[in-house]
């Protein structure tokens, strides 16, 4: 038996093992440190791409999503220009305008990804991957901009304003600024914050223009059940009526999409063929199957993809025809054109670019840090001060991409969360990180594809996204009200006024509101305890006051 061991010991490792030895032995893996965080080449390998696989879906995501605001299509680009071509029934050439936009964005959104990745891979040496963030990319494109710019802000001013926020939440990073800023934030708001972009993406997910249509509008009660087939929608307009009873659309108003159902409701196939991706990433999700977000997107959207049925996304019109066109290339280096370099800082001088600035720079400051912090705490880096090794390095990475990201068209860019797949995969180092990198490479050259994805595809893992960052509530005390009630603010008022910024003004504004008086009773307080401490002045003093007439020290701190 102890021959049969030794023999055991002596076995030649494989060539996977001998790779994996060279490389640890070389300078890349020095550099890494393979060996000294107890990795190798290989596992590094599986981690990236366990990685990729679990955030590929934001490729596709984001680009909708921004495409959403309209990006820069403006009435121009219709074939008959007027403010209304923008909305349903919306101008072939204002659709021919977003179909080229989204491919644009598709393309932003992996360059910015790869740059992130390849900073945070080579600098900072941690198996942490970014990508543009879920719940301000939503911010961006229908709270800020609006629906095809209907908000405050155009999309190039917009951007501007995430250019700014980008220069200053590097300048942030560099200082070393950032963790005393997220600690300033009401820890019951900050825990909320995540659950409440989590609902509000759940929203978006439900909805027709990023989802699979199962919430619709109603007059009544604002919204109700939905689901039914694209010629049973409505849109819906804003009206003004007179004293005498005239009724007409308001100056400037703009309508909706089909948002309204006027029959046939839970009939509509892409809303079921939707379920179906829905329960395929929810099944994964629950047997720990990596890659769950892919699957459901890659199976709805597959049938989606053959013509001439219910739930195709080539319908039979002049729009279906092209994209289908465009579809069967399957491989096609895009350019960029009308995205990039389209900052505009005509609107800096409005509240509302100001306003939308500060949302981005609290958003990331709390989500990017406390994402990257909590991820390299679940990898075994964090030390007992809460720092981490390379984490200079990761803070400038997430910043640095922020600014180039509004440079090509896309909204800010943080760490994701989905690192913890990689990080489960035994992922330890930088080489992760640059294998996602190498990824989102690829996948420039798989336009068609990406830009194919339909809205009832992408609206699941919308949901089930927002079902991963309810996780948070758990953390906030429920049974003391001073936390309870501002968190809850947070957390229901983004998806019902479909406003990150809203939510936490609101949770912000409640919490100083419920402790101004403690504040104002301890700022009362010290200032007596600090009159009470101070050179006596000459008075009339009573039993139990001071030589200036002011209560004792002692009773003062008893109060």
């Amino acid at each position: 038996m102890e021959v049969e061991a030794g023999r055991e010991e002596q076995r030649p490792p494989s060539r996977l093992g001998r790779l994996n030895i060279a490389v640890n032995r070389s300078p890349v893996g020095k550099y890494f440190k393979l060996a000294e965080r107890g990795s190798n080449f290989t596992t590094e390998l599986r981690a990236g791409t366990a990685t990729f696989l679990t955030m590929a879906y934001i490729l596709a995501v984001n680009a909708s999503i921004l495409t959403d605001s309209g990006a820069t299509c403006t009435i121009n680009d219709c074939i008959n220009p007027s403010e209304s071509c923008k909305f349903p029934p919306v101008d072939a050439g204002y659709s021919q305008c977003l179909d080229r936009v989204r491919r644009d964005l598709i393309v932003a959104t992996a360059v910015s990804s790869l740059i992130g990745c390849f900073i945070m891979g080579m600098f900072a040496n941690l198996p942490l991957a970014l990508a543009p963030g879920m719940g301000t990319n939503a911010y961006f494109a229908y709270s800020v901009v609006g629906f095809h710019g209907s908000g405050g802000l155009k999309y190039k001013t917009a951007l501007a304003a995430v250019f700014i926020e980008g220069i200053i939440f590097l300048i942030i990073s560099i200082l070393g600024f950032r963790s005393k800023i997220a600690k300033m934030v009401p820890k019951p708001v900050r825990i909320a914050s995540s659950a409440g972009i989590g609902l509000f993406l759940a929203f978006i997910g439900l909805q027709n223009s990023e989802g699979v249509g199962l919430v619709s509008f109603n007059s009544a009660t604002l919204v109700t059940l939905g689901a039914c087939p694209t010629a049973n929608r409505v849109a819906v307009a804003p009206v003004q009526t007179f004293d005498n009873g005239t009724v007409i659309l308001m100056p400037g108003g703009a309508a909706s999409g089909g948002i309204m159902c006027v029959g046939g409701k839970m009939e509509s196939a892409t809303f079921w063929l939707g379920f179906v991706g829905f329960i395929i990433i929810a099944y994964c999700l629950i047997k720990g199957i990596k890659g769950a977000m892919i699957y459901g997107i890659v199976f709805v959207t597959a049938i989606s993809w053959f013509r001439h049925t219910k739930v195709t996304a080539f319908p039979d019109t002049a729009i279906g025809d092209e994209n289908f066109r465009y579809f069967k290339k399957v491989v096609d280096v895009h350019k960029i054109e009308h995205t990039a370099g389209a900052l505009s800082f005509d609107g800096i001088g409005k509240g509302y670019f100001w306003e939308a600035l500060v949302t981005f720079l609290y958003v990331d400051v709390l989500d990017t840090t406390g994402t990257l912090y909590s991820m390299a705490r679940f990898a075994g880096f964090v030390d007992n001060n809460g720092d981490f090794e390379g984490q200079y390095f990761a803070f400038m990475s997430d910043a640095t991409s922020i600014v180039i990201g509004s440079l090509l068209g896309t909204s800010p860019v943080t760490a994701f969360i989905e690192s913890s797949t990689g990080i489960r995969e035994g992922g330890r180092t930088g080489l992760t990180a640059l294998t996602v990198s190498a990824y989102f490479f690829l996948s420039f050259f798989f336009t068609p594809l990406l830009a194919s994805i339909p809205a009832w595809a992408v609206g699941p893992p919308l949901i089930l996204v927002g079902v991963l960052m309810m996780k948070a509530v758990v953390e906030i005390d429920w049974h003391d009200m001073r936390q309870a009630i501002p968190a809850f603010i947070t957390l229901i008022g983004m998806p019902l006024t479909y406003s990150i910024a809203y939510g936490l003004i609101g949770g912000i504004g409640t919490y100083i509101a419920l402790h101004l008086w403690d504040w104002s009773k301890a700022a009362y307080l010290w200032i007596q305890k600090e009159r009470g401490l101070g050179v006596g002045v000459e008075a009339d003093t009573k039993p139990g006051t001071s030589e200036n007439g002011l209560k004792s020290e002692k009773e003062v701190e008893g109060v």
